[in-house]
């Protein structure tokens, strides 16, 4: 049963960051503009060419399994400096606050996701572990 959970957790933790992956490619002007907003201005395309590759690389790994530990570094690379810097919550109006720290405090949830991913593995059920079990 743990095995099987590592795997649905796995499966929905790399969700979020493939579609958003997915959104910045899709929505590419629209997210430097969002970048801007952030004060974000230098090499804007370099930055999110960046966040796309550490997204979708990132996400695939955990997701399928292999090498999953770097995967999930890859992915903190990105996501603990995007946390700070958009969802600093002590910087909004006060009829912000609430909002912002709920946003805040999902990203640190997800955070400790990752981890927690960096610190056990991929588990039982991952292209690693298929590729280290059969026979060539």
């Amino acid at each position: 049963m743990r095995d099987l959970t590592d795997l649905i957790g796995r499966i929905f933790l790399s969700a979020i960051f493939i579609f958003e992956a997915v959104d910045s490619t899709l929505f590419f002007e629209k997210t430097k503009q969002t970048m801007t907003q952030y004060h974000l201005t230098w090499n804007q395309d370099m930055l999110l060419y960046g966040a796309i590759f550490l997204l979708i690389a990132g996400g695939l790994m955990v997701l399928t399994g292999y090498r999953s530990t770097l995967g999930a570094m890859m992915l903190l690379l990105y996501w603990v400096p995007v946390t700070f810097m958009v969802h600093d919550f002590w910087t909004y109006p006060k009829d912000q606050i609430r909002l912002q720290s709920i946003f805040f405090m999902k990203d640190i949830a997800i955070i400790g996701g990752l981890l927690m991913l960096v610190g056990k593995g991929s588990g039982r059920y991952s292209i690693k572990r298929l590729l280290a079990t059969t026979r060539v």
